[in-house]
């Protein structure tokens, strides 16, 4: 029998282990907790936010040991089961949703009804639910049986294996799966297990079909280490978990065990793969199969990676993948961010018919992503963005990027995005510092033009022009259909003082985007206001652009 965790969550609140056996978990607060990450969409809340709800303002360090204790209890309670069930992270804590089956419904009773926490925070929590118990439904509603949808694919990396009784390989080897699901968590297009999943999972032979049918995961790094002559040596597969293939194979040569720091970089190199890997697959299994047929998460990693493709067709096929995601996920905040940021993208890149419109609609993707999640960092990131670029609304915007940081000091999107308001607006060294920090947040999404773009912008506002070109050039390099890059690069070789070469850049922008004029630029940008948008008005009318 498949263990899950049985939740009732209307008259008698109860929470029981089943695997054969029926294990009760009794305590209030132990209940509460988990049914706050049962009703969370993802079943993931932020750790600050279940101890303000659960053990109230009583300062940091006390509901930070509180919501500590009550989860070293559920694993005495739980067990080798723990990590099946719990994800945990220095910022969240996860519930995996796809073990648990709720059981009864709005007839059995109010909402927790027995469930007596006393803080303001818990009840205000339990009184808007009582007040709409439909939004409970929706939050679990899919098709095909109760399966909650999975907007992202699973991942996991394996401590490497070793022969023999060597400290050093058994600790450097668990170290570089820790590490390599440390540098995966940071992007938002996958999902990772724990570390502590990994190292349980190879106590036994790694067997790959057992992995997925136990983990659930649809892709795994693993792998072996060894020493050979003075050398350090790691071989790392990564395996599509469905088929067994071997996508690719990596090797890591140490000469020196202690250093962490070029391991490091080479542990970052082989995420940046892993991402690769799987947008890659994503796409091409989307465009082998019917659209009722692809798996949710590959068609949220689709859709927010052709967003970033070169061609206009696959800019458009994403809203597609993108739109469809949403429909299916009700309940679910990623999908309306990704397409929220989708109508953004649609006006930078000059293919809008009607701004208006696209502002709209990502004004209301957002609103409804935060209203699933208004703790999601990447809804905050992307509804900044829209009040920055379509809205020009810079006070707002600086105050969702501030509330995605606060959540998630680590995403990289919102620094980036951060970094762009802040050159907009005249303020050059913040916007090269938040850039500068969203890089060395090591971007493994398939996006780097993205961000080598968004800091040309960057050191444009600080005067750094050489800087703005290298970045522009490298940026162009991989994705040369992103107008504002152009535009980059033109300000840059103005003020460079190298104007033939800013007229044969201005005559690429046109070439590519033919319908840009200075009007439009007046018009639509948010810095004209600033003199960054002065500056960029004198460059463009200086190279040619009308």
């Amino acid at each position: 029998m498949r263990t899950c965790l049985e939740i009732s969550l209307f008259g008698t609140c109860s929470v029981r282990l089943k695997n054969g056996d029926v294990l009760d978990i009794r305590g209030v607060k132990h209940r509460a907790l988990i049914c706050m990450l049962a009703t969370a969409p993802l079943g993931r809340r932020t750790r600050t936010y279940l101890q303000n709800t659960l053990w109230g303002y009583s300062g940091y360090d006390s509901g930070h040991q509180n919501l500590r204790r009550a989860l070293a209890d559920l694993r005495k309670i739980f067990g080798a089961e723990f990590d099946t069930f719990f994800h945990t992270t220095n910022a969240d804590v996860e519930l995996d949703l796809e073990h648990v089956r709720f059981v009864g419904d709005q007839n059995t009773g109010r909402f927790l009804e027995d469930l007596n926490v006393p803080q303001a925070d818990f009840q205000d929590w339990v009184a808007s639910i009582r007040s709409n118990p439909a939004q409970i439904a929706a939050l679990h509603r899919s098709p095909g049986g109760g399966t909650v949808r999975r907007p992202r694919p699973r991942v996991i990396v394996l401590p490497l294996s070793y022969l023999g009784d060597d400290p050093v390989l058994r600790a450097l080897g668990d170290w570089i799966g820790e590490q390599s699901c440390r540098i995966l968590s940071r992007s938002k297009l996958l999902s990772v297990l724990s570390h502590l999943s990994g190292r349980a999972a190879v106590q036994t032979p790694v067997i790959v079909s057992e992995i997925r049918q136990t983990l659930e995961v649809d892709y795994l790094a693993t792998g072996s280490i060894r020493r050979s002559g003075n050398c350090i040596v790691c071989d790392i597969d990564f395996i599509a978990a469905e088929s067994g293939q071997i996508l690719w194979s990596r090797e890591i040569l140490l000469e020196d065990g202690n250093d962490l720091d070029r391991l490091n970089t080479d542990l970052n190199a082989i995420a940046h793969s892993i991402a690769r890997s799987i947008a890659h697959s994503a796409v091409a299994h989307v465009k082998a199969q019917a659209l009722s047929d692809i798996a949710d998460h590959n068609l949220t990693i689709a859709g927010a990676t052709l967003m970033h493709r070169r061609t206009m067709r696959d800019f458009l096929k994403s809203r597609e993948y993108l739109s469809e995601a949403t429909s299916r996920m009700d309940g679910v905040a990623e999908p309306l961010t990704w397409l929220a940021k989708w109508y953004v993208l649609n006006v930078i890149k000059g293919y809008s018919l009607d701004r208006d419109h696209d502002r709209q609609k990502a004004v209301e993707c957002c609103a409804r992503a935060l209203d699933i999640d208004p703790e999601s960092s990447l809804a905050l990131t992307i509804d900044g963005f829209v009040n920055t670029i379509l809205s020009h609304d810079p006070d707002v915007a600086e105050q969702r990027f501030d509330a995605a940081l606060q959540i998630n000091p680590n995403e990289s999107l919102a620094w980036l995005l951060k970094g762009s308001l802040k050159a907009f607006t005249d303020q050059g060294a913040a916007a090269v510092e938040a850039t500068t920090r969203a890089r060395s947040l090591s971007p493994i999404d398939p996006f780097g033009y993205y961000y080598d773009s968004l800091a040309s912008t960057a050191h444009l506002a600080d005067a750094n022009y050489q800087s703005a070109l290298d970045f522009a050039d490298r940026s162009l390099a991989a994705n040369n259909q992103h107008l504002s890059t152009h535009r980059a690069r033109i300000i840059a070789l103005h003020f460079l003082g190298r104007s033939e070469d800013a007229r044969e850049a201005a005559t690429t922008l046109k070439k590519h985007f033919p319908k840009f004029s200075l009007g439009q630029y007046r018009n639509s940008h948010p810095a004209t206001d600033y003199r960054l948008g002065r500056d960029a008005i004198e460059a463009l009318a200086a190279a040619g652009i009308n």
